[in-house]
């Protein structure tokens, strides 16, 4: 990991991202469509209006959940 690089846990996994990735960036980069998720940062539900401004910090614990329709 460099000095650019920040470690950070996805669903219980470790993962590395550059510093200063914004949410939806981060979200493209697991190969997940941002629309089709739901996102838990560091504990709490994180409403999508705020994804834009939330940038990914070292340490932090996103739980990424995928929508799936159907009944």
């Amino acid at each position: 990991m460099s000095e650019s690089e920040i470690q950070l846990h996805v669903n219980g996994e470790p993962h590395t991202c550059a510093v200063q990735t914004p949410l939806p960036a981060f979200l493209e980069q697991l190969g997940l469509n941002p629309r089709l998720v739901a996102v838990e940062y560091n504990g709490e539900i994180l409403h999508r209006q705020y994804w834009s401004e939330t940038t990914i910090q070292s340490g932090d614990r996103l739980e990424i959940v995928t929508i799936v329709g159907g009944g």
